[in-house]
């Protein structure tokens, strides 16, 4: 008999992190019905044998290709009726693969999806991460309309959006990679994952073939969380930023629907900055300016999180590097998609 869920991993240089999450997919209520699958992305140190010392399938790509690629060899390998995507550096909840599955048990579900909550330890830079959590999921809010007006009331909006104001149970448009879940038949007739998206973006892409070919309702379900463990660094978290960009820039040259991304704050700022070369008396502006911009900062400082005044410069400076990564990848990637956008606007996985 099949398992009923069949949990990827994708992994690159990952040994020191993988035991943690295979421990805790052990620790599962729903253990007896999960195949586990390591997708081991041309690791350079013993990611396979770690897996491997934990009784799991383990399949290795001989040079790296991305995220993406590796969650479509596990697809493919995999044997369950619904696959689960997990990063190696994610521990779920012990009833998470008993939650994925029951979400499956509402009628029209395509995908059922939790939150993937940051644990990183001490400091300011892990608080200021834990209250502006990049890793949610997209809302159904983006399908009502791809107007530019539109996208910037809803941009306006977030900026004062704490992590509270999230809600619970709901039907999202796009789930984040780290903690996913499809119905196999499905998502292999949407033709899995493009591997061409190397990192960040596949997931946005992925839902939204599922939507034009294999409709269904994705699930969002608050009680299925897993942490996500890692040590942060401002270098690393603005280089993630930068991939954000690149991606964005890939969707908007595979999908002709599909609007340009680029963040307001980052340009008006820097126009202010460069306008007080020439006129010194608005130099305060671009100082300043953040705080007004992001007022999520000052709302959780009048909270008693003073530290908080600094998070408008982190989030400026993070939606700085996603518009750089964008106008990079509209160049890098220019003649990727071509095919796609005279085309149906398909997957490649190959």
């Amino acid at each position: 008999m099949p398992p009923s869920l069949s949990v990827v991993i994708c992994s690159y240089n990952g040994a020191l992190r993988l035991g943690r999450t295979l421990d805790a997919l052990a620790a599962q209520t729903a253990h007896a019905d999960l195949e586990i699958i390591v997708v081991d992305d041309a690791s350079l140190d013993g990611t396979g044998d770690v897996a491997r010392g934990h009784g799991v399938t383990v399949i290795r790509h001989e040079t790296n290709r991305g995220t993406a690629a590796a969650r479509d060899t596990g697809l493919r390998a995999a044997k369950g009726q619904v696959v689960a995507f997990l990063d190696d550096d994610c521990e779920p909840c012990p009833r998470w693969a008993e939650l994925l599955l029951g979400g499956y048990a509402e009628e029209g579900v395509a995908g059922v999806g939790g939150p993937i909550v940051p644990v990183t330890g001490e400091g300011f830079l892990p608080r200021f991460l834990e209250r502006n959590n990049r890793h949610q999921p997209l809302e159904l809010e983006l399908t009502v309309s791809a107007a530019l007006p539109y996208r910037l009331w809803l941009y306006l909006r977030r900026q004062w959006a704490t992590a509270e104001a999230a809600r619970g149970r709901r039907d999202v448009y796009a789930f984040s990679g780290g903690n996913m879940s499809f119905e196999r038949e499905r998502l292999l007739a949407a033709g899995g994952f493009d591997t061409r998206f190397r990192y960040a973006a596949e997931e946005e892409d992925l839902s939204r073939r599922l939507r034009r070919d294999r409709p269904g309702r994705l699930v969002f379900v608050p009680d299925a969380p897993v942490a996500h463990r890692y040590t942060p660094t401002v270098r690393g978290m603005l280089r993630r930023s930068l991939a954000y960009g690149r991606g964005a820039a890939m969707q908007y040259l595979k999908w002709p629907a599909v609007r340009p991304t680029v963040f307001p704050w980052p340009v008006l700022v820097a126009g202010l900055a460069l306008a007080a070369i020439r006129w010194p008396a608005v130099a305060v502006a671009p100082v300043l300016l953040p705080l007004l911009l992001y007022p999520v900062g000052l709302r959780n400082a009048v909270r008693g999180r003073i530290e908080a005044l600094a998070d408008p410069y982190l989030r400026l400076a993070q939606e700085a590097c996603e518009n750089i990564g964008f106008l990079h990848g509209l160049w890098a990637f220019r003649r990727m998609f071509a095919e796609d956008r005279t085309g149906r606007g398909g997957g490649q996985s190959t």
